[in-house]
């Protein structure tokens, strides 16, 4: 069965993949429009770029996006259905990496970037029965179902955290491998409970993990990887 993925050349349908989960990931979950400065930083993306691309989806016999100029860009429900058909692709291939083939946590992330675009429905079936059909990927970000439905995250940034208080890790961002690697290194990952103390600091956070005593300084660039949510004790 071949893999699913706008008509196209291989190259032309990775960078489609990539905009749409750029799109889909700065909409949030009220699916807001996003700017062309906000996709172009995202993406690593010279502005006129940008427009000659977003042109082009909204222009599709089957358009991908909502695009207007000055007003920003939305998916379209075909685009919104390829971008969490994607991120499951991607989200289960974390897992597979992770959980059957031992890869470090800081390295299942540019693996699956590699291989989301192009696996068959009969493989990604075969995966997810594999792995008993996981709702969770090893960072604790939701997997789409098949259908495309995604529960929306009842989470907080740390960067959001003002007062201080207890939370447990609800999930960890995976783009950039290193600070993954520094988080993991220090026990910060899903699932850990994690105390913040009250900001007294412009910049950064100072935190502790589970019943350890010893204090941890994040920056805010670091903090805003870092969704938690209350603890329960």
């Amino acid at each position: 069965m071949p893999a699913r993925r706008v008509s196209g050349s291989r190259g032309n349908s990775e960078s489609v993949d990539n905009y749409l989960k750029a799109i889909l990931s700065l909409g949030g979950p009220g699916e807001h429009r996003v700017t062309s400065t906000a996709l172009a930083e995202r993406l690593g993306v010279a502005p006129a770029s940008i427009t000659n691309m977003l042109q082009k989806l909204a222009g599709a016999a089957v358009p991908l996006v909502e695009y207007e100029r000055h007003r920003g860009v939305k998916l379209s429900g075909a685009g919104r259905r390829r971008a969490l058909e994607v991120v499951r692709h991607h989200r289960l291939i974390e897992t597979f990496l992770y959980k059957v083939l031992d890869y470090p946590i800081e390295e299942v992330h540019e693996e699956a970037e590699r291989l989301e675009h192009f696996i068959s429905e009969r493989f990604e079936q075969r995966i997810a029965a594999k792995l008993g059909h996981p709702k969770i990927d090893p960072h604790g970000h939701f997997i789409p179902t098949m259908e495309g439905e995604m529960p929306q995250q009842a989470s907080i940034r740390l960067a959001e955290v003002i007062d201080g208080g207890t939370f447990v890790i609800d999930s960890v961002d995976d783009r950039d491998a290193q600070t993954l690697r520094e988080l993991e290194a220090n026990g910060i990952k899903a699932g850990a409970r994690l105390k913040v103390k009250p900001r007294t600091a412009v910049e950064g956070y100072s935190v502790s993990i589970g019943n350890s005593s010893k204090a941890l300084d994040l920056s805010r660039e670091m903090a805003g990887d870092i969704r938690l949510v209350p603890s329960g004790g």
